[in-house]
């Protein structure tokens, strides 16, 4: 079938996109579910710093691309061997496929699911497969989903039915944002009520993470970003105390006003700044967790006695360490009974065609999420 996408030719495109426009929409040709696929007709798909990445170069990935991972839509057609699904229902897209078999997916860590990290290395499918195509030419898969489009055909893995009450733009978020950033406080670093956690970097991710401190019963939750808006939304949302980056002594701010630092401290913003500060304002014995992603040539460093001497520990979080059936459920149902607002991290719906714009917006830190509705 042939369908409209926002199909990346080529990584590093000059800013303003709105001008440069690095995503063109383009009508492809889509490939029909193969065994074990599913055709979705997308419904919204959010804007992330994953897809942003991807377009400034900063994760190489194969070109041509078809972006978008973070969506919610419809299913439309079943590939052979799925019985578990039917057209109509409404489903939530998870950007890791999880075979189930491998030695991460057997221990209950589908986040590490080792073919799906080499799919998604790949452009394709979890079976190997490229359902995307132009003039000839195949077009890659970002992270299984290509959900920047009007339909997506995805791995039956990268799929978790949802209810049909939920407003398809709200959905959307629980793929990433809120499955990563929640899940990061609640799976990887385990924060337990009482607790003191700081938050570095509030897109939408951070300010899932914010959330899902405040939701876990922490006694202190502390907002940290270069932005006065967000910091300003952190407090709105539940944050008790907020700190602007940009300071010329923000750990020193942060250390004093929480009597030595925090117990857990998160780095959302895929900056090595942004850990270098989170790791300063975790207390001894704390914790710093990282669910960032820099560009991979950018590394981290930090005086080795500390961690002994302090018992320290760093800890990475991808997809928030989650197991998308269990979780997603989960946190939905912790949104409905007003425990996740996360409907409140909405900045603005777009149209596909004005994309492009939207990840001006996104570089400049000038929007939480965004979502286009198709």
């Amino acid at each position: 079938m042939k369908i409209r996408a926002a199909v990346l030719n080529e990584m590093g495109a000059e800013r303003p996109y709105a001008r440069s426009k690095p995503l063109a929409i383009e009508e492809v040709e889509l490939d029909p579910p193969g065994p074990g696929e599913v055709l979705v007709k997308i419904a919204a798909a959010g804007l992330c710093h994953s897809d942003l990445s991807v377009i400034e170069g900063n994760r190489p990935r194969p070109m041509p691309m078809a972006l978008g991972h973070e969506a919610a839509g419809i299913v439309e057609e079943l590939g052979p061997g799925i019985d578990d699904l039917k057209r109509g229902d409404h489903v939530v897209m998870v950007f890791v496929p999880s075979c189930g078999h491998c030695l991460p997916c057997s221990e209950g860590r589908p986040a590490l699911c080792e073919p799906g990290a080499a799919a998604n290395t790949a452009g394709a499918l979890l079976s190997g497969a490229k359902r995307l195509h132009r003039n000839g030419q195949e077009i890659n898969h970002h992270l299984g989903v290509s959900a920047f489009a009007e339909y997506a055909t995805v791995s039956r893995h990268s799929l978790v039915k949802i209810d049909r009450d939920l407003p398809f733009d709200e959905a959307a978020l629980f793929g990433c944002a809120v499955l990563t950033g929640v899940g990061a406080v609640i799976n990887t670093a385990k924060v337990s009520a009482g607790s003191s956690v700081a938050v570095i970097g509030l897109g939408g991710v951070g300010l899932s993470s914010l959330l899902g401190a405040i939701a876990a019963g922490a006694r202190r939750v502390v907002a940290v970003d270069l932005s006065d808006e967000k910091l300003g939304l952190a407090r709105q949302l539940g944050a008790t105390d907020t700190f602007n980056a940009g300071s010329a002594d923000a750990v020193g701010e942060v250390r004093e006003a929480t009597g030595g630092g925090v117990e857990y401290a998160f780095e959302m913003a895929g900056s090595v700044r942004a850990m270098d500060l989170a790791y300063k304002i975790t207390r001894r014995g704390g914790t710093t967790v990282t669910a960032g992603l820099p560009p991979p040539t950018h590394t981290f460093n930090i005086p080795q006695v500390n961690l002994v001497a302090e018992e320290r520990t760093v800890k990475g979080s991808y997809i928030g360490t989650c197991v998308p059936t269990r979780d997603i459920p989960r946190y939905i149902e912790l949104y409905r009974r007003g425990k996740l607002p996360v409907d409140r991290l909405m900045s603005d719906r777009l149209k596909l065609d004005d994309i492009n714009l939207g990840f001006d917006r996104l570089h400049e830190g000038k929007a939480v999420r965004q979502v286009v509705v198709i």
